[in-house]
C-alpha cells in the first residue's frame, strides 16, 4: 500500500498538536454546519492528520520494540531503529 503523502507543515507538528488538530476538524464535521467545499478539504487535511499520527505512533512503538533487556528482564540499551 502505498504511503499518504504527508504536507511538510503537518509533517512538523508533533503527534500531541495533530491528534488535537484532527479531533477540532471531526468536531467541526460532526457538527454539520461545514459547506461542502471546506468540508471536502477538512477532511483531505484530516487525513493527512490522521497518517501522520499513525506514523508517529508506529515510530514509536518500533522504538519501545528496540529496546535490549538482560537476561533478568531489566532494560540495558536499545538497538539502531530502522525506520523506511
Amino acid at each position: 500500500m502505498a504511503e499518504t503523502p504527508i504536507a511538510p507543515d503537518i509533517a512538523a507538528l508533533s503527534f500531541e498538536d495533530a491528534l488535537r488538530e484532527l479531533e477540532t476538524i471531526v468536531r467541526h464535521l460532526e457538527g454539520g454546519q461545514v459547506r461542502l467545499d471546506d468540508a471536502v478539504d477538512a477532511y483531505a487535511r484530516g487525513s493527512q492528520l490522521k497518517a501522520h499520527c499513525e506514523r508517529r505512533l508506529a515510530e514509536a512503538r518500533a522504538k519501545i520494540e528496540r529496546i535490549t533487556l538482560s537476561p533478568d528482564g531489566q532494560a540495558q540499551g536499545v538497538q539502531p531503529l530502522d525506520v523506511a
